[in-house]
């Protein structure tokens, strides 16, 4: 299992990097204590021309700064007060693409996920939708900017590969404030796969 070089994350297309994104494994070692997913959905977000985009229109703040980076960091932000939500930072400086991750399948650690989030059982629900990730796997806003080629925080090809034919796309979800840009195929999940969130309305 090898951890993606900084070029992965470089490509100009944010499209065909969450398309390459599926499969891959989103590892985190805190403190010796390893813990990992396969990822099986995502969303892409397109940076200035995106109104879904947290960077739409050149918006930069303090929270989304790390956006505009080169690509190859983790932007994590919190959501509604309570989510830590996980995002992946793609192509060059200047231009803010991001990719957000929805759901994994557990792998590895599968016992501190559940204390992590106080379940009791490993059922679907451990690491479907994208708070429920990064609590599982123990990621918070303060992991954001974070070098996803470092020892506690990457994402790692294992050889594994789904069939094209698994990959689907469909509009993102919770975006409908993004008028027409809410319509656009940027999710994309394996199909049939239990651990992918909530269907788009």
């Amino acid at each position: 299992m090898k951890k993606l070089p900084l070029s992965f994350y470089r490509e100009d297309s944010v499209l065909k990097i969450a398309a390459a994104l599926m499969g891959k494994i989103l590892v985190t070692n805190w403190e010796g204590i390893i813990t990992s997913g396969r990822i099986v959905e995502c969303e892409a977000y397109n940076g200035i021309s995106d109104k879904a985009s947290h960077a739409a229109g050149g918006r930069r703040t303090a929270r989304n700064e790390v956006m505009y980076a080169n690509g190859g960091l983790a932007y994590v932000y919190l959501c509604y007060g309570i989510h830590h939500l996980f995002n992946v930072v793609t192509n060059h400086k200047d231009i803010p693409h991001a990719i957000l991750i929805r759901a994994v399948e557990p792998l590895a650690g599968i016992e501190e996920m559940l204390k992590r989030t106080g379940r009791h059982e490993a059922d679907i629900s451990l690491t479907r939708g994208p708070g429920n990730v990064s609590k599982a796997l123990g990621i918070h806003t303060t992991h954001s900017r974070y070098s996803l080629l470092s020892k506690e925080l990457y994402i790692a090809d294992d050889g594994f590969r789904f069939d094209n034919r698994q990959i689907a796309t469909s509009p993102r979800i919770g975006v409908d404030y993004a008028g027409k840009d809410a319509l656009l195929p940027y999710r994309f999940y394996i199909k049939g796969n239990p651990f992918v969130s909530g269907k788009p309305k």
